[in-house]
């Protein structure tokens, strides 16, 4: 379900007390509105919200190194739960459910993890790994650098960006990014189709 802006508020307003240290006072309605219509994570947020419930297909577009797991499978994503501290979004791959991607808000920014399971839903040795974003990004782009918890658990992983944008009406994006790698994986969000099974574990 997509939260309301009164619900949105209250996921942001500490972070927008946090920004206005000059100030005693939790801002007014009025400004945490006006807070929620300038910051583009914010705006993301909201974007990302309004897809929940709602699953598409993609195909890859870019793979540097060539893939073979993604060779002639259907690929979909599903924008499958949605609330104040946690978006979760399984990416299937055929009938491959192991994927889950995770965008939760910190004190700093966004935070993406990645949550692999097995069949029986157990973790996967290799899961929770991915990144904070270092900047504001934009309205339809946010980056995700790695961070120590990555480095330690997959060391070619350390300098991993994995970008994830967002084009109301047009496409969902999902990317990744380091030397000698680029991915990148685009669904058609003009075609909605029916909602999928629940991820491994979900």
């Amino acid at each position: 379900m997509r939260l309301a802006r009164p619900a949105l508020y209250a996921l942001v307003l500490p972070a927008i007390v946090l920004t206005m240290s000059a100030c005693t006072e939790t801002p007014p309605p009025d400004t945490a509105a006006e807070a929620v219509d300038a910051d583009p994570q914010l705006l993301y947020w909201d974007t990302l919200q309004g897809l929940c419930g709602q699953a598409f297909e993609g195909r890859v577009v870019e793979s540097v190194p060539p893939d073979d797991a993604f060779e002639g499978q259907r690929l979909i994503m599903h924008v499958r739960s949605c609330d104040m501290a946690e978006i979760r979004i399984p990416f299937f791959v055929g009938d491959d459910r192991s994927r889950t991607w995770v965008i939760t808000p910190t004190a700093a920014g966004l935070r993406l993890k990645h949550d692999h399971r097995h069949e029986d839903g157990t973790e996967d040795a290799v899961t929770q790994y991915g990144g904070d974003t270092e900047g504001r990004g934009t309205a339809t782009t946010q980056d995700f650098h790695a961070d120590a918890y990555t480095a330690d658990l997959v060391p070619t992983a350390a300098t991993n960006i994995w970008t994830v944008e967002v084009h109301p009406g047009a496409i969902f994006a999902y990317a990744l990014r380091r030397e000698g790698r680029r991915f990148r994986v685009e669904f058609d969000l003009t075609a909605p189709i029916g909602a999928p099974p629940a991820p491994w574990g979900g």
